[in-house]
């Protein structure tokens, strides 16, 4: 195995180990909700005038999908929809109070698995974050440059 794929299978490792290492106390914490709604919610909660067209875009999911999950949100009550007076066409979700509860307990878990994890990065070197953080950007827009290029974007289903 090269360098390139033993970063990708690195990287996908990681990624794996730490959802199933926060499986058990985020399906606890928050039972009854899916991932996707939870992610939903979270996307919501940190952009002002979410619309279906934004989250399908930071979510990487189509907008039918968006619309499925936010449906089922409204009806638990966790977001509301709105438009604003100057675009009556535009329909945009924030979160009611019992939605910021969820999110607020979301966003505690990521602080606590931050926690857990501290004992690794505080021994990581500004240079290190620099160039880790380098290395993801630029795969990333690499990465958006071919959803791009094959037409993969935010279609509905």
């Amino acid at each position: 195995m090269n360098k390139e794929e033993q970063v990708k299978m690195e990287f996908r490792d990681l990624f794996n180990k730490m959802a199933w290492l926060n499986k058990t106390k985020m399906e606890v914490s928050l039972k009854g909700y899916k991932p996707s709604e939870i992610h939903c919610i979270e996307s919501i909660g940190r952009n002002v005038d979410s619309n279906v067209t934004k989250l399908a875009e930071s979510l990487y999911m189509t907008r039918g999908a968006i619309s499925k999950i936010t449906k089922k949100l409204v009806e638990k009550g966790l977001i509301e929809s709105y438009q604003k007076p100057d675009n009556k066409k535009e329909i945009y979700f924030r979160l009611t109070g019992q939605g910021e509860v969820i999110n607020k307990i979301h966003e505690d878990l990521h602080k606590e698995f931050q926690e857990r994890d501290k004992a690794v990065f505080e021994h990581v070197t500004e240079e290190q974050f620099d160039n880790m953080l380098s290395f993801m950007e630029k795969y990333s827009r690499h990465l958006d440059a071919e959803i791009k290029k094959q037409g993969i974007g935010i279609k509905s289903e």
